[in-house]
């Protein structure tokens, strides 16, 4: 029992620092550099054996879910903020974008690889946020065309900057609409949702009505001791949808293929 408290500590602590340090960040953009590696411990903290070995034996406890919630809200708000900071940053000195992008290619290569995603592709992207780093390398590393949603206004308008500081504006687009309101997704070969996009069920019935029958739609979500940085898919969609589960306990995330049934 002394080590449930020992972990359930450990998230309180996580949770405590992260929303400490966010609102430092917004007083002193330096402190953006100490978030960074906090949120960059919460991303081992979440993989590690030792404590994915706790999840499974404390998890389900009321204390533990409690805070494993509040830990996510906090790391996501903080990962918001960090990535508008981090446009700004960006646009600011836009000789660094290619050099970003040139680190990010290769796990996206294998992603697009996974997802058959070439330049003949039409992909649209929820959730996308201020510095779309995905959708960015998609656009750059294949000229497929992009189109981003994303429901806040300001991450639409920091990631229309990067898109055009990187040169890519003619490859991507940004939006706030609604995925029944744009014409875009009956004509999307892939769409892509976001690990921190919330409310997925919802999501995926508004695509199931609009969205192309042959189209893959890939939902990145995180279950369990990934759920504190990652919005979960606890519910089966297996009754609406064909679909391919690609699980991997290193990733910060998992990833479900859906296909029309």
């Amino acid at each position: 029992m002394k080590d449930k408290y020992h972990y359930l500590l450990s998230l309180k602590l996580l949770e405590f620092e992260i929303r400490e340090l966010t609102a430092f960040s917004k007083q002193y953009g330096d402190c953006f550099e100490l978030l960074k590696d906090r949120l960059d411990y919460l991303c081992q903290f979440m993989i590690n054996h030792d404590n994915l070995e706790r999840w499974s034996q404390w998890g389900n406890h009321i204390e533990i879910v409690e805070y494993a919630e509040k830990v996510r809200e906090a790391s996501i708000q903080a990962l918001c903020d960090m990535e508008k900071y981090q446009a700004q940053h960006t646009c600011e000195r836009a000789s660094d974008i290619s050099d970003y992008l040139d680190i990010l290619a290769g796990a996206v290569n294998e992603e697009m690889k996974n997802h058959n995603i070439d330049s003949n592709s039409k992909v649209l992207f929820i959730g996308s946020g201020a510095f779309p780093t995905t959708a960015l390398t998609i656009a750059r590393e294949t000229s497929a065309q992009v189109v981003c949603l994303d429901i806040d206004p300001e991450a639409i308008e920091w990631s229309e900057q990067v898109a055009a500081a990187s040169g890519l504006s003619g490859h991507i687009s940004f939006t706030n609409k609604k995925v029944q309101e744009l014409p875009f997704t009956i004509e999307a070969t892939h769409i892509i949702i976001a690990s921190l996009v919330k409310n997925k069920l919802e999501v995926l019935e508004e695509l199931r009505q609009h969205m192309n029958p042959f189209a893959k739609v890939i939902v990145r979500y995180g279950n369990g001791l990934k759920s504190i940085f990652n919005y979960p898919l606890e519910e089966d969609v297996a009754h609406d949808w064909v679909h391919h589960k690609m699980d991997d306990k290193q990733n910060l995330y998992d990833t479900l293929v859906l296909e029309k049934r």
